[in-house]
């Protein structure tokens, strides 16, 4: 077992070094491990796999949540979420820096991505809390920790593919990710109502009724797109593609009844949702083909078994994972690191006894942490982008609420029921 993967290891870390595509790496990398150490028609093995992958019934479901978060992407939904989200948000502890939060989770329910997530929610709340008077650090460390939450809030891309790989429901992982990701938010926003010393708001008045209803009619089309989502997976109405269809419909219908709607902007998010499909199968496929590689090699296994003989405790076995993802997460995206450790990870968390759709939680919220520590949080170069503060700037302010997502492991580790008693009630 120790060559093939000091093989495998060094192998794919040149590639990647080498700018080659991750997708390409890991399906290269799997490709010279048989063909040293197995005799066997590697041509013929891929071309299979990569079929059988592409194939697939459900990674259907996939380009119908990208496409949904792409064209509400182009939309005027930030506008709308602030508007209606500030007058509520006046009143939490911490003010108007809440609707980071809020808006986050909100949108979060309708995209499935970190990236466009935070993308679209801080394009209005950057600059409207820096220009009232708010914390700059904390306000650019609560975007970037609340985008996060798109890939824990369903729909989440990165569930899908787990879903996939770990032969899981989908449905039962996006109803398993609901508790969890309210439960983020709400850490989430009791840190902020602890650090923050909101400025004097003149807006801050008794809330009418009037006022009341103005700011939920701005929510509305988010709210019925989340309702007739999620809605029609968790009464049984709709299968998760099906579900994933009307989300995308729905999506199409608030971008044509949107007042800035330009043809380019349909055009711009189809190429976008095109280019987004592609890279995450490419992805997959190598992921995919590598871990079948490995199988051949029995090197998770053997990676199992030698894990097993140290006899650690379950706890102390997930706060190993935790470091592990951590670390990972400062050089590889999310999506690659579920794709390249699952087959090694799941076996061992599975022996140690805990849930596949609890560890698919559990990865979930690691690789949330991923999106926020530098070199290559996604999230913190969606804030350069937006702000255009260094990346070592942003990564100080976003370092507090990495702290919170890894208390919420340790909650969820010790109280693994807030993710496993909903899918269980449901069915």
């Amino acid at each position: 077992m120790a060559v093939p993967a000091t093989f495998i290891l060094t192998a794919l870390a040149v590639l990647l070094l080498s700018g080659t595509w991750i997708g390409l790496s890991l399906m290269g990398t799997g490709i010279l491990s048989l063909e040293l150490f197995r005799n066997m028609r590697v041509g013929t093995f891929l071309a299979s796999d990569i079929w059988g992958t592409a194939t697939s019934q459900e990674l259907v479901t996939l380009p119908l949540f990208v496409l949904m978060g792409e064209l509400l992407y182009v939309t005027n939904l930030s506008r709308n979420l602030f508007d209606g989200l500030a007058p509520f948000a006046r009143r939490l502890p911490g003010g108007l820096i809440q609707v980071n939060v809020l808006a986050s989770a909100l949108f979060a329910a309708i995209s499935g991505s970190s990236a466009a997530t935070t993308a679209t929610v801080g394009r209005i709340t950057v600059e409207e809390l820096d220009k009232r008077g708010f914390d700059p650090m904390l306000n650019r460390g609560s975007l970037a920790g609340a985008g996060s939450i798109g890939l824990l809030i369903p729909p989440s891309i990165p569930m899908i593919v787990y879903g996939v790989i770990a032969q899981v429901s989908i449905l039962d992982l996006f109803i398993a990710g609901l508790l969890p990701g309210l439960l983020l938010c709400a850490m989430f926003m009791a840190w902020i109502g602890l650090r923050s010393r909101a400025p004097d708001d003149p807006d801050a008045r008794p809330l009418t009724f009037r006022q009341a209803a103005q700011s939920i009619g701005r929510l509305l089309p988010t709210l019925l797109l989340i309702l007739c989502v999620m809605g029609s997976m968790l009464t049984g109405l709709a299968s998760v593609t099906e579900a994933a269809a009307v989300g995308s419909a729905g999506a199409l219908v608030l971008l044509l009844l949107d007042p800035g709607f330009r043809l380019r902007k349909l055009t711009g998010a189809l190429m976008s949702a095109v280019r987004t499909c592609s890279m995450i199968s490419l992805i997959l496929a190598g992921a995919l083909f590598l871990t079948k590689a490995m199988a051949r090699l029995s090197i998770p296994s053997d990676i199992a078994q030698a894990i097993e003989a140290l006899h650690l405790s379950p706890f102390a076995l997930i706060a190993l994972l935790v470091v592990f993802y951590l670390v990972l997460g400062c050089v590889i995206d999310g999506l690659s690191t579920i794709v390249m450790t699952l087959p090694v990870t799941l076996p061992l968390a599975v022996s140690a006894g805990f849930d596949p759709v609890w560890y698919g939680i559990f990865l979930i919220v690691t690789i949330e942490m991923a999106q926020i520590t530098p070199p290559v949080g996604i999230n913190l170069f969606v804030m350069k982008h937006l702000t255009g503060d260094p990346i070592g700037r942003l990564a100080r302010a976003a370092a507090p609420f990495c702290l919170v997502m890894i208390l919420h492991v340790f909650v969820l580790t010790l109280f693994p029921q807030i993710a496993t008693w909903l899918p269980q009630a449901l069915k």
